[in-house]
């Protein structure tokens, strides 16, 4: 029997918020781009881990919606996983700004931003970075033919995905994630930069893998 779907929401809400929590406190404290891309990878790694038999570890809007487009998602639950993900990710950000020093805060609060670059470019930029994370989701977590890695593999590809673009958009590859420090701190410069690219590049890894790599069998077991 599946897990009730209080349990899941629950369970995306606390992971987006570690994610959020200890990804944009990386920020805030000043880590090195080393240290962020670490603290947002293993983050992931962990809770998606820990959490991915309750709710599938998503804890990104994005990849709910590659999944629900590949019809492995009902409609409703989609929507509610989107909404928990980005209340997850604003009450983080909330508890950032409220605990951490205004004095760190007003250096660095973790809002995500185009730097150097067109909103074009930034827009391409986060669609290739969710391609290759969604494709890393879909390799190791959902192909049922995939090495039992946990989450592991896919806090791999968060780490490297920062450190390869993260100096250009923050390499968010997620709304909530971009979405959260934005309300706490009133900041919505590009904002549509995370939702557009991250939506984009999720849609078209789940599609290619859905319909380019998995096998008849599981393409049939998909639909929600």
């Amino acid at each position: 029997m599946g897990q009730p779907l209080i349990s899941k929401l629950a369970a995306e809400f606390i992971g987006t918020f570690a994610l959020i929590f200890m990804g944009v406190g990386a920020v805030i404290v000043g880590s090195t781009i080393v240290g962020v891309a670490l603290a947002h990878g293993l983050t992931i790694a962990i809770m998606a881990t820990a959490l991915g038999a309750v709710s599938g570890g998503q804890f990104n809007p994005a990849v709910t919606i590659g999944l629900w487009a590949t019809r492995r998602m009902p409609s409703l639950d989609a929507v509610a996983y989107i909404l928990v993900q980005l209340l997850g990710g604003i009450a983080a950000a909330m508890v950032l700004k409220s605990a951490f020093p205004a004095t760190l805060t007003d250096v660095a609060n973790g809002v995500p931003d185009i730097t150097g670059i067109t909103f074009l470019q930034g827009v391409i930029i986060e669609a290739v970075l969710t391609f290759f994370l969604v494709l890393a989701i879909f390799g190791t977590a959902i192909d049922k033919r995939a090495p039992k890695v946990g989450g592991f593999a896919i806090g791999l590809m968060i780490t490297v995905d920062i450190l390869a673009a993260g100096r250009l958009t923050g390499a968010a590859m997620n709304p909530a994630r971009a979405l959260g420090p934005e309300v706490a701190f009133g900041q919505f410069d590009h904002a549509l930069v995370y939702w557009i690219g991250p939506i984009v590049g999720a849609v078209l890894a789940a599609l290619i893998y859905h319909y380019l790599f998995l096998d008849d069998e599981q393409r049939a077991e998909s639909v929600a």
